[in-house]
């Protein structure tokens, strides 16, 4: 069991796999236009600490129109529109906890509260989906959730989508909680994905654990909020926020 992320990718870069992946990955970034930046590319080790995660949300590969990604899973630049998967998470966050919708798309506040926003894959060319899959990132992120599901500390893995439920098998530890379904995107929200509620089943398992629920860390924030939120005092005080994939965290 690694201690850091920072040991991790250190052996990672030792072996034949990663060495290849690196080497097309960079000759990408030098001639092509590839989503996120590179000094974002490991952005979610960055923000999550390997001891502090309790909730992992797996994505498939980073967004791939101009400026979206940013290294998590899920979440967008500042300023940029959400897209619609992240839309229908939050109108299901919404329906759950009864937070209101948030005008912003840009979660990187979540991964500091202890929730990693991986993806399966960790770059993509522009305007290009699926462009860098089975290049090698897949392997890193096998063992990713390999090295989580080692934790003692309970996790919940929240997979949305088939891409993500493949990593089902490598989550053998009983102390941990898989949360599955349909992916969020407009293509199969409505073919299960509404009406699971992942947030509230999260916080739940966090509180059977003697563990702390997800902070709200937009809570102080309404002037963001959508215009028909009236009553402030009505929100919960604390609710799953969720997640996403001198050292390789620092692009050396």
């Amino acid at each position: 069991m690694f201690n850091t992320w920072d040991e991790f990718i250190e052996k990672e870069k030792k072996l034949d796999y990663f060495k290849d992946l690196m080497n097309f990955v960079n000759l990408e970034y030098e001639t092509k236009n590839i989503n996120p930046k590179y000094e974002d590319i490991f952005k979610a080790f960055k923000l999550t600490k390997l001891e502090d995660v309790c909730v992992v949300i797996l994505g498939q590969d980073p967004y791939h129109g101009v400026g979206e990604a940013h290294g998590l899973s899920f979440s967008v630049q500042e300023g940029i529109k959400i897209p619609p998967s992240l839309q229908n998470i939050y109108k299901e966050l919404k329906d759950d906890l009864n937070i209101p919708i948030h005008n912003k798309g840009d979660l990187t506040k979540w991964g500091k509260e202890g929730v990693l926003m991986l993806n399966a894959v960790l770059t993509v060319e522009k305007d290009k989906p699926a462009s860098h899959r089975n290049l090698g990132w897949e392997l890193l992120t096998d063992y990713i959730i390999k090295i989580l599901n080692q934790k003692e500390e309970p996790v919940v893995f929240i997979l949305w989508g088939n891409f993500a439920k493949e990593k089902t098998k490598f989550i053998t530890n009983p102390n941990h909680c898989i949360i599955t379904s349909p992916h969020p995107s407009p293509f199969s929200a409505y073919k299960g994905f509404f009406g699971t509620k992942p947030f509230s089943k999260t916080n739940e398992f966090l509180r059977k654990n003697e563990m702390e629920e997800i902070y709200n860390i937009w809570f102080s924030k309404i002037e963001n909020f959508y215009s028909g939120f009236e009553n402030f005092s009505s929100i919960p005080l604390r609710i799953f926020c969720f997640l996403s994939s001198g050292n390789i965290l620092n692009n050396s």
